[in-house]
């Protein structure tokens, strides 16, 4: 009987403890009065330009804090904000074969970014970088692999950037 009753108690205080903000289900750390967030536009001011990944990589931003936290999401002065740009869009040789030619390449994303907390200045920061990369076989031209690797490259910089923001780790 007594393991019924740890279960019921646990089953009572997880949704409670999560209601008041003491826990939250997606990781995150956010203050119960901190209510909204203001996600700028990402510009891409890299020197080679992809020209949807400004609008990708904001808009999968965008989804990911609607999804994972209850904040609003409005246009200006949020309780929270974030901004900022695509510094770095390049292209390397990661392997190189026996031929001395590259056996494969890396594409390498980097995005500088600001973030403001009105309400708790102390979590915000300004022009930290956040780098995703994805190799490809070099016998590919990049344009037959751009799409993916940027949807792949994209999901890793959103990642760090809401932990980094809300989930604080």
């Amino acid at each position: 009987m007594k393991p019924l009753r740890k279960l019921l108690a646990l089953a009572v205080l997880l949704p409670l403890a999560a209601a008041c903000g003491i826990y939250s289900f997606s990781g995150t750390s956010i203050q119960p009065d901190v209510k909204t967030i203001t996600i700028n536009y990402i510009e891409n001011k890299a020197l080679k330009v992809n020209p949807s990944l400004s609008n990708e990589l904001t808009e999968q931003l965008r989804l990911t804090f609607r999804r994972m936290t209850r904040l609003e999401q409005v246009d200006l002065d949020g309780d929270l904000e974030i901004s900022g740009e695509i510094t770095g869009y390049e292209v390397a040789a990661q392997a190189i074969s026996a031929q001395e030619v590259a056996a494969q390449n890396r594409l390498t994303v980097t995005v500088k970014l600001t973030f403001v907390s009105r309400k708790y200045p102390e979590d915000g920061f300004e022009n930290k970088s956040f780098t995703g990369y994805a190799d490809y076989d070099a016998v590919n031209p990049l344009d037959a692999v751009e799409g993916q690797l940027c949807n792949d490259i994209i999901q890793k910089i959103v990642d760090d950037i809401f932990n980094a923001t809300v989930a604080q780790w």
